[in-house]
């Protein structure tokens, strides 16, 4: 199940956020819940509680969610060097 959530990851989920300079990782995958960490443009986004439930949540969900219980974000977000946005866009 690892390697499945890590090519989604790499086929369809990085491709996206890499136009704000960003990446996701596969942190682990451990009693059905999927680790994240969001890096570069995503790390610290105000828009990346959006990305997560919008784009990756969605994406993993659509594709395994049987296999799924929880997406969590283990990111710390207090640390991103460079946000792709500072301020919500919303």
């Amino acid at each position: 199940m690892r390697r499945q959530i890590q090519k989604l990851i790499d086929d369809e989920i990085n491709p996206f956020v890499a136009g704000h300079g960003g990446r996701i990782e596969l942190v682990d995958y451990l009693d059905r819940n999927v680790y994240i960490q969001m890096l570069g443009g995503c790390q610290g986004c105000a828009a990346s509680s959006a990305t997560l439930k919008q784009g990756v949540e969605r994406l993993l969900r659509e594709a395994f969610n049987d296999e799924i219980a929880q997406i969590i974000d283990v990111t710390d977000h207090g640390s991103g060097d460079n946000p792709y946005y500072t301020e919500s866009p919303f």
